[in-house]
């Protein structure tokens, strides 16, 4: 076949291509249109959709040439089915292509490598969170690719082969001289959406191959271990330091951006915390080390590297200390509270490593309690922010001093709603009306509202509990840590800095006089100064070695930076860099200024000394954590994990579960217990926990399995690990009434009901298990009593009327 005859061939080809681009032209208008109508700021409109629609072409023009011999080996094979395949390939792109700019929509940032950090549950909880799903959300998964036939059918009838030719040549020479002529077009923010998907994914796992542990080696084979006196104590000239230890309680806010403090662009929302500046130490110019909220723990708990997704998906996780085991084994009480599910992005695995003692999430609220109402989906993340505060306080009394605690807030986050939040929006247009100071307009408060309604509720929660606090008798001894995770992702962002610009607060009765730094230091920096802090002035048990990331806070007042911050900002993407004074960003390169504002530069010499400082800081993280070479376990006298498996464990779980999903382990593990394959069981369950510690039904079934091998002792402390951590969970108590009755352990059996029935475990079988432990205890009247107010309960019940007249 010569060129001609395969040029004419290939029209439908041809034809099918321009389709694609003007059906990615019409998305990229939507989305802008969405993004204006949603009141999102977009400066230089019309530069805004010039570049975008320059990117959709040069990736149809990609997708084209990529797709053309599918084309043309589907002619060959029958040429009525060239068309097709190529159709519905089209098909599945655009979907693919609209359903980025959906995620674009809601986060304002792109969806890239991160995606391969995240599970298929943790991005429906994600995703339903912002977004409520609905048959209008789907009905443009199917107008556009619809549109795109239409398109195509227009096409086919009216253009002319010769000029779709001519039209294509054109198009190809004039937006391949602009994308060469303006460079700018490039940015992420202008990029195609499945383009920037595609390429992010290619150079995650070009990095990933390039940083492979196997080929790195260090000379010093823990580069991070150092002497305890390599970190200063930059504290302690601020403190009156007392005789007791001090409390320490840690506040990390959902999406508290630097931005939203004091003086900055959207003041006005946080009166107290920035009634908080002049009393505190107070961080102007402070970054968190990633831009999500799964960098948060390891960052400020423990000043750990990244791995390669984020150190918390690391399983198991690389030996390592923080702040929650160093402080305990100083005989802190350590507690964590949340008002969401502590095993999302594996929280909780992290925390028991460090040997939390108390986890206070979802699961423990109970009754007096509101949750955060659910969207149409039916979704919630749990407790609002005051909720948890409350929770916090109620806990107190019951910890020991001196204390950690660590609390996450949760409410500043999509879908943005709480408890009383009419309330908060009136407060909104009261600021809106009186505060002539505010950094932005009327029109732009009330475009996000809800979010400002959101602060002010974070903020007044926050004032709620540290007054409450302050009523305490231990209040003069606590010190009070307070910063953001990141920088909360739906108010569009002024430039690449400011989504990990936060602040940061040590606030604290016991300072001798309050203190504003200009200096920058980020997350990794504030674990390494409180343990120097609290080695130096109190009776500690001193470590002679840290393995931290970075050299703690910077108490310099004026701006400066004397850190090398590699920044992630999402899961498996280390592509920014804060070195000196400048901000490096996917291959830009930016000024920061004292005010922490940047302005792009172009400075070869400091590009390539920092693209360079870069790549090593990948080399360290990956050589760190692949190789499991953070800290020797010789002087990691703090931590361990909860479970560890031998090589051939390991092999008969990867034989068990291939592509069987956590839910379906179980049920086999189930059927194994069943079965008397006990060992196999058991290996399941404590696979299954080493991910999902608060998994109960899992560990509920690990003790019964216990028991039905008469191991009661150990049966009874996993059942009573079920119902501390999730206490108003039936099956535990019912499967610890059972080994109670099995091992005649009646006293105890009575106990356990009734602590069930006060966490309103309100199952019958509950009942009758109580009933019938006070008849073996002779305590007749006591059990008519129980039995009595179960059939009232449940008249219709006539096996309750059975168990009666058995009492007689």
């Amino acid at each position: 076949m010569n060129i001609k005859v395969l040029l004419k061939n290939c029209f439908p080809f041809i034809y099918l291509t321009l389709s694609l681009v003007v059906t990615f032209w019409f998305i990229s208008i939507f989305e802008i249109y969405i993004k204006v109508t949603n009141g999102i700021n977009l400066p230089n409109l019309t530069t805004i959709l010039a570049y975008q629609l320059l990117n959709d072409f040069g990736t149809i023009l990609a997708i084209g040439l990529l797709s053309l011999p599918i084309y043309v080996a589907f002619y060959f094979i029958k040429k009525t089915w060239s068309a097709t395949a190529i159709k519905v390939l089209f098909f599945l792109i655009i979907v693919g292509q609209f359903a980025l700019v959906k995620y674009n929509l809601t986060t304002l940032v792109n969806l890239g490598a991160d995606i391969l950090g995240y599970s298929i549950d943790d991005m429906y909880t994600t995703v339903t969170a912002s977004e409520s799903l609905s048959y209008l959300y789907f009905l443009p998964f199917i107008i556009f690719p619809f549109l795109y036939l239409g398109i195509n059918n227009l096409m086919l009838k009216y253009a002319k082969l010769n000029t779709v030719y001519t039209v294509s040549a054109i198009l190809i020479v004039l937006f391949g001289s602009l994308k060469w002529i303006i460079p700018d077009a490039s940015d992420s923010a202008y990029q195609n959406k499945l383009s920037f998907f595609a390429t992010d994914i290619i150079r995650f796992q070009t990095n990933k191959n390039a940083f492979n542990a196997a080929n790195l080696f260090y000379k010093k084979e823990y580069p991070l271990v150092q002497p305890f006196d390599a970190t200063p104590d930059v504290l302690a000239p601020f403190f009156e330091i007392q005789d007791e230890k001090p409390n320490i309680v840690m506040i990390i806010v959902e999406g508290l951006g630097a931005e939203f403090i004091g003086k900055n662009q959207y003041r006005g929302f946080t009166p107290y915390l920035d009634s908080l500046i002049p009393k505190s130490l107070y961080w102007e110019n402070f970054v968190s080390n990633a831009g999500r909220t799964f960098g948060a723990l390891p960052s400020i708990l423990g000043s750990l590297p990244y791995g390669e997704k984020g150190f918390l998906e690391m399983n198991p996780l690389p030996s390592h200390v923080s702040l929650v085991s160093i402080l305990k084994a100083n005989d802190y009480t350590t507690s964590f509270y949340s008002g969401d599910e502590s095993s999302f992005d594996r929280k909780i695995n992290f925390l028991e490593y460090n040997g939390i003692e108390n986890v206070i999430d979802i699961n423990k609220f109970g009754p007096g309690y509101v949750k955060t109402k659910e969207n149409s989906g039916g979704f919630t993340w749990g407790y609002p922010d005051g909720e948890i505060f409350k929770k916090t306080l109620s806990e107190l009394d019951s910890k020991k001093l001196p204390r950690l605690d660590v609390i996450m807030t949760l409410t500043n986050h999509e879908p943005f709603d709480f408890p009383s939040k009419k309330e908060y929006l009136k407060k909104v247009d009261q600021i809106i009306d009186s505060n002539k100071t505010l950094g932005i307009s009327k029109s732009e408060v009330n475009t996000y509202k809800d979010i400002f309604a959101c602060l002010l509720y974070t903020d007044n929660s926050i004032k709620n509990f540290i007054e409450s606090y302050s009523k305490r008798p231990e209040f003069k001894n606590t010190i009070f840590v307070i910063t953001g995770d990141h920088r909360l992702i739906p108010i569009a962002q002024k430039d690449k800095l400011c989504r990990f610009h936060v602040p940061l607060y040590i606030y604290s009765p016991l300072l001798k006089k309050p203190q504003s730094f200009k200096s920058v230091s980020s997350h990794w920096d504030i674990t390494p100064s409180l343990v120097s802090f609290l080695m130096n002035n109190y009776k500690m048990n001193k470590i002679e070695k840290t393995t931290w990331m970075s050299s703690g806070l910077d108490t310099v007042k004026k701006f400066r930076n004397i850190h090398t911050i590699p920044i992630m900002q999402n899961k498996g993407s280390i592509n920014d860099m804060i070195y000196k004074d400048f901000l490096y960003s996917n291959g830009d390169l930016f000024k920061i200024n004292e005010n922490f504002e940047i302005a792009k530069v172009n400075d070869g010499a400091m590009l390539k000394a920092i693209t360079d400082t870069l790549n090593e800081a990948k080399r360290l993280n990956a050589y760190l954590t692949q190789k499991n070479k953070i800290i020797p376990n010789s002087i990691n006298i703090y931590a361990k994990p909860a479970f560890e498996f031998s090589k051939q464990d390991l092999a008969t779980i990867k034989k068990l579960t291939k592509g069987l999903s956590y839910d379906e382990i179980f049920l086999l593990a189930r059927e194994f217990a069943f079965n008397k394959e006990r060992n196999k069981a058991m290996l399941l369950c404590n696979y299954i926990l080493n991910e999902s510690p608060n998994y109960a039904d899992v560990r509920t079934l690990k003790g019964r399995t216990l028991a039905w091998d008469n191991d009661y002792k150990k049966a009874e402390i996993e059942l009573l690990e079920v119902v501390k951590r999730t206490p108003y969970y039936n099956d535990s108590y019912l499967a610890l009434m059972d080994i109670y009755w099995w091992s005649n352990q009646d006293l105890k059996a009575i106990a356990i009901a009734k602590k069930g029935l006060k966490n309103k475990v309100d199952t019958p079988e509950l009942g009758v298990k109580l009933a019938q432990a006070y008849k073996r205890t002779n305590k007749l009247s006591l059990a008519n009593k129980v039995i009595d107010s179960l059939i009232k309960k449940h008249p219709k019940e006539k096996e309750l009327i059975k168990i009666k007249k058995s009492f007689i």
